[in-house]
């Protein structure tokens, strides 16, 4: 006799596996897999739905943000000073095309930009240029650790805002906890910084019925005097990283830039800021972009992508780069879950003879995700990509150079995380000596790293294999 309890059960499963169905914006691979774990594991799969499988920014929240979006006004140009209008081969427009689709940003030109060192280099310059701030200093990171690098950014916040300068920053409320709860966040308070925390969590148990709780913003910029800004994978860390010290050094990547590219990061933070709290920016927003006394610079576009935007955005920009490599294609990445469009661009650079290379950590700080990125080697290798694991500490730089022209460079990780549900910045950009310059930062890190080849994941046993393959089939939902 069918009792009740199962007519329940069968109902309820009945409704989550409707709802995965009716769901917009997601692709069948997903829909299979959120099937299968309600219906394999139904209790858990139900609840991690709940959790984890819609992204839902919350009614008010994403009002909010769509309403503060549509309100950040165009890009303000001095008319007695036109800027350099941006010089890009027809190869490469589409590119470019792409990212305007996403934020509206044009590529503006006359930018200049300096790769970083190291972490450590990159803080100490950003602490240097936030010294010699005059007027505003903006920024946001996913994480902010109360470790050397990060007081030394607060505590130059806290010169700054001596001095009368605007200090807005902003760290997200989950991976900054650590400094968001400590005493160094209140003393930064009342130094007069306006802090925000981004996305905050609230009660953790109510979380999920007002929006997802791992929905962050996985962003990393420095603005200042909207005269210079900083892009790349860099948290306001120590590269030690003490919350993950057995996976040290967090190797990553940062560059900073100068020139007209400046306005567009500061309009994505604003975007970012005007979200969580009524501080009017306007002034500093509609404040003309002067146009570079320098000929030579080179041209960038912003490529801000998140909840807010369409959810193919970020695949979208990265297969339209690997599709149009001709001789080369480099990408350093720690995570990688693509999509089947990806990881078929990247099999089939591989094939047209392009000399394809990625790079990844040798040890990942997520299992599930390491693993489910070596489900993909295998046939990688076989389209003839080069694969290489660095060994010398976490390689966490997000980097990718294509025929020694092109450079992306930012906070985006390529797996569905940063697809679909991080808010991520990046910034576009051609010129042949700056990518000349990232491909030998590249190149430093292959020399560091081990080659992955044909016969070393054959020798990998049935268990491995099972347990790669079996954790990349639920690689939509990760």
């Amino acid at each position: 006799m069918i009792t009740f309890s199962l007519i329940l059960h069968t109902l309820i499963l009945t409704l989550f596996v409707v709802r995965v169905l009716l769901r917009r914006n997601r692709q069948p691979a997903s829909r299979i897999a959120w099937i299968l774990v309600i219906i394999a594991f139904p209790i858990i799969g139900v609840l991690a739905y709940i959790l984890f499988g819609e992204v839902n920014l919350g009614r008010r929240r994403a009002e909010r943000m769509r309403r503060i979006v549509a309100q950040i006004p165009e890009l303000a140009y001095d008319s007695d000073r036109l800027l350099i209008p941006p010089e890009i081969p027809e190869i490469h427009r589409h590119l470019f095309r792409i990212g305007k689709s996403i934020n509206g940003f044009d590529p503006v030109a006359g930018n200049r930009a300096t790769l970083m060192a190291d972490s450590n280099a990159a803080i100490d310059a950003m602490v240097a240029d936030i010294d010699a701030a005059r007027h505003s200093v903006h920024l946001v990171f996913y994480i902010w650790l109360p470790d050397n690098n990060g007081l030394q950014m607060a505590a130059a916040l806290e010169r700054a805002a001596a001095r009368g300068v605007i200090c807005r920053a902003m760290a997200d409320d989950l991976g900054s906890r650590r400094m968001i709860h400590s005493s160094h966040w209140r003393r930064m308070q009342a130094a007069g910084v306006r802090l925000v925390r981004a996305l905050p969590i609230g009660n953790p148990l109510l979380r999920p019925l007002r929006g997802r709780i791992d929905l962050r913003n996985h962003r990393k910029i420095l603005v200042i005097d909207d005269r210079i800004t900083y892009s790349g994978s860099q948290n306001c860390a120590d590269p030690e990283f003490r919350i993950k010290a057995k996976y040290a050094p967090w190797v990553d990547i940062m560059m900073r830039f100068e020139g007209p590219i400046v306005r567009q990061n500061q309009l994505l933070f604003a975007s970012d800021w005007l979200a969580h709290v009524d501080d009017g920016l306007d002034a500093e927003l509609r404040r003309p972009v002067l146009a570079t006394e320098s000929a030579d610079g080179f041209p960038a576009q912003v490529i801000g992508t998140g909840p807010m935007v369409r959810a193919s955005a970020m695949p979208e920009v990265f297969e339209s780069l690997i599709h149009s490599a001709r001789d080369e294609l480099t990408i350093t990445t720690p995570y990688y879950v693509p999509d089947e469009a990806m990881q078929s661009a990247l099999c089939a650079a591989g094939y047209r003879g392009v000399r394809t290379t990625i790079v990844f950590p040798a040890r990942n700080d997520s299992f599930v995700v390491g693993a489910a990125s070596r489900s993909y080697y295998a046939d990688l290798i076989a389209a003839g990509v080069r694969i290489f694991e660095f060994e010398g500490g976490l390689l966490h730089a997000k980097s990718l150079t294509l025929d020694g022209a092109i450079t992306l460079i930012g906070s985006a990780n390529m797996d569905r995380r940063s697809f679909e549900i991080n808010f991520e910045n990046n910034i576009l950009l051609y010129d042949p000596e700056l990518t000349k310059t990232m491909r030998q930062r590249q190149e430093h890190y292959i020399a560091h790293s081990r080659p992955v080849t044909a016969d070393m994941v054959d020798a990998w046993g049935p268990g491995r294999r099972l347990l790669n393959n079996s954790i990349a089939m639920i690689g939509p939902i990760l």
